[in-house]
């Protein structure tokens, strides 16, 4: 069986390979190779497909930076500035980025270019070497596991909800999966190093400080709210009685953000 942390591996391998072939690609559009190199890449694009910069880019950097909020943190801002800074105060060679490339930006003075497409090819390789960082140090003894390994425990507590589930036990899958939501999310504060300073904080809690601090997004925090309500229906002081569908579509939440959110 496959677990989560050989499977994050392989999905790894597989993005950074992505983003190696988008470099090639980008390379040879913008004639940016010399012909000894400029021969290799069209040797490898006729065994590989030669993906599209501009139309595969923004899937690339969307799913990367989810890699490195979770295993580089502390290369975020870099990573993002490199894509587009909203703090510059003009446009250079140096200050181009990923994001002028993609509209094709250029500037010019009296004639001369001053920066083009040429220059934001350095700043996504810039982003490439950070992702094979990241994978550098997930392999090392650097990257703390836990999570990752935490990850499984969580899947197999799910599974055994589902079970209660089937077999009827329809507040006691809600709390078990209410149990894991609530736990990982502990986890995922403490990754991203923001402190519950209430004592016995609940789904609710831990998620406000998420979304506080900025590690989750809105859309992200109403879901969570969603699953902490299915959650508290399975509390015995309710009147009213769970259903199945409304138990399963909390595991199902739950089971989501275990996977997406870190």
């Amino acid at each position: 069986m496959e677990t989560n942390l050989s499977r994050y591996k392989k999905d790894l391998g597989v993005l950074i390979r992505q983003g190696q072939l988008l470099y090639y690609s980008l390379a040879l559009e913008l004639d940016a190779t010399d012909q000894k190199t400029k021969k290799t890449l069209k040797e490898l694009f006729k065994k590989e497909k030669a993906p599209i910069f501009r139309e595969e880019y923004e899937k690339w950097y969307s799913e990367s930076i989810q890699v490195i909020k979770q295993i580089l943190p502390d290369r975020l801002i870099d990573f993002t500035k490199l894509y587009k800074d909203e703090k510059r105060k003009g446009i250079s060679f140096l200050t181009y980025t990923v994001s002028d490339l993609m509209i094709g930006l250029r500037t010019s003075r009296l004639g001369e270019t001053i920066a083009d497409d040429k220059a934001g090819l350095p700043k996504f390789k810039q982003q490439l070497n950070i992702l094979e960082s990241a994978k550098k140090r997930f392999e090392s003894s650097l990257f703390e596991i836990k999570q990752l390994l935490q990850s499984d425990i969580f899947d197999n507590e799910l599974a055994a909800a589902e079970e209660l589930l089937k077999k009827g036990f329809v507040r006691g899958a809600g709390a078990v999966a209410g149990v894991i939501l609530e736990s990982h999310l502990s986890q995922v504060c403490e990754n991203h190093k923001k402190n519950m300073k209430k004592k016995n904080p609940s789904i609710n809690d831990y998620n406000d400080l998420l979304k506080q601090e900025g590690v989750i997004d809105v859309p992200n925090w109403r879901f969570i709210q969603h699953l902490a309500d299915l959650r508290n229906l399975c509390d015995h002081k309710k009147k009213k009685e769970p259903t199945k569908e409304e138990i399963g579509d909390l595991i199902k939440g739950v089971d989501k953000i275990i996977k997406t959110i870190y």
